[in-house]
């Protein structure tokens, strides 16, 4: 067991925060873009100085007080006080380069009226002749001031080692699991489906940013979840569009992070709006995720705002049409903004999560499978004899795979692999589990 701590990064737009955020975690989590406002809501992730983990925090840039009337920086700036709020220690951001600006003073006056440890942190140092500045950032208010470079990582260690010194002192009442496996499940989708509203009707708050403006959220946002003796790590990620609709590189980036979150995830809850109908770009993600061999279900939000219920068989049949031959997937009709339904997602989750593991016994396999292929053959335009003698599932780790050994592998087609997953999809349990399905030679 070990004590988690948490620590903010916050300061004004295009300070740095992402860039030390991601040098802190390790890796590139949070997207880093020379366009000021790219994060918006509150990114996790988890770091380690001289042996003690603690959280780090990534936060929107907060704005002056002008820009109050923007719905999406009066988000930010909630989600940024929300942050503060639950930190342990926070890290003020400022830019050498720039200066003291009246921003700067703004987020100061606030800061120093919390009851909170505060670290000024000066960054963009990057090299030695940005040392003799003529900068006075004592007038901010703190009695000392660390010049650090987060692109480079220059004066990191001497944060960190404050940082540590600081939070070794301090005890926390939550503590975390090392090396627990938590299962994460990712909801994706096409932007302005009800992603974030459906992590923020989960968490009973409003962790995430919900405008009406398509593509709010721009990062992949992890999340804790446990209840009614559930464990998950949630994961909110951005809209995925057309490639002909992505009209900025920011926009490129955040769906390449949704779809290197499919790759990392085990569960996707592919969203998709009753109101706008099943549409081909849902097809195409769900494509992705089939290709990626994740378990998946597909939730169709507002459901709450069509007026005939009696549809919805008709609906749910239209569907899987369009998914086929990959149709055996649990399709959950819900509405996020007012929690109908969405109690069964989880449940329904873990049973396709358990279904990915499912190991079917060779003896069972063959006495099942071995009759409908010889009443049904492969079919062969080289006027050659084709029989499968014997099959088995490979001992493999969440993605179900059968090997099928034959006299003429090569020669057997496409559909006929659908055709043997129709039946093995049909006479055994893998609902929402894309499964594959190698011949070979006997």
């Amino acid at each position: 067991m070990s004590y988690s701590y948490i620590v903010s990064i916050v300061g004004r737009p295009n300070v740095g925060k992402s860039t030390l955020f991601n040098r802190l975690v390790g890796r590139k989590k949070a997207i880093v873009h020379v366009q000021s406002g790219v994060t918006r809501d509150r990114i996790y992730g988890n770091s380690e100085w001289n042996g003690i983990p603690f959280s780090i925090v990534d936060t929107g840039g907060y704005t002056s007080e002008k820009k109050k009337n923007n719905v999406i920086e009066k988000e930010i700036r909630n989600q940024i006080f929300i942050s503060v709020k639950e930190s342990d220690v926070i890290l003020f951001l400022v830019d050498i380069q720039m200066g003291i600006l009246d921003t700067d003073k703004e987020i100061s006056q606030l800061l120093r009226k919390l009851k909170k440890t505060i670290l000024l942190v000066v960054n963009k140092v990057d090299n030695g002749k940005y040392m003799y500045y003529d900068t006075d950032f004592f007038m901010l208010g703190f009695s000392n001031y660390y010049c650090i470079s987060a692109i480079n990582g220059s004066g990191t260690g001497e944060l960190l080692d404050k940082l540590i010194e600081i939070l070794k002192g301090r005890k926390k009442k939550i503590r975390i699991k090392e090396n627990e496996d938590i299962p994460r499940f990712s909801v994706i989708g096409r932007p302005n489906v009800g992603k974030s509203t459906l992590i923020n009707s989960f968490l009973e708050k409003n962790h995430h940013i919900v405008t009406n403006i398509s593509g709010t959220t721009r990062d992949s946002l992890d999340v804790f979840y446990k209840k009614c003796g559930y464990k998950c790590i949630l994961v909110d990620t951005p809209g995925v569009r057309k490639k002909s609709k992505i009209s900025e590189s920011l926009e490129f980036y955040s769906t390449m992070r949704t779809i290197k979150t499919i790759e990392y995830t085990d569960i996707c809850l592919l969203m998709g709006d009753t109101v706008r109908g099943w549409e081909a770009q849902d097809t195409n993600i769900f494509r992705l995720v089939e290709k990626n061999y994740k378990g998946i279900i597909i939730l169709m939000n507002k459901w709450d705002l069509s007026r005939n219920f009696s549809l919805q068989k008709n609906y749910e049949i239209f569907i899987r049409k369009k998914i086929a031959p990959f149709e055996n997937v649990p399709i959950l009709f819900i509405s996020a903004k007012n929690k109908v339904g969405i109690n069964k997602i989880i449940p329904t989750a873990y049973q396709v999560l358990k279904r990915r593991k499912n190991r079917l016994k060779t003896n069972l396999l063959n006495r099942v499978m071995l009759p409908i292929m010889q009443k049904n053959p492969p079919l062969s335009g080289k006027k050659k004899l084709i029989t499968i003698k014997y099959c088995t599932q490979l001992p493999t780790y969440n993605t179900p795979k059968f090997i099928f050994f034959s006299n003429f592998p090569q020669y057997i087609k496409e559909s006929y692999k659908r055709f043997i997953e129709k039946n093995i999809r049909y006479h055994f349990d893998f609902r929402g589990v894309p499964i594959k399905i190698f011949f070979r030679k006997k």
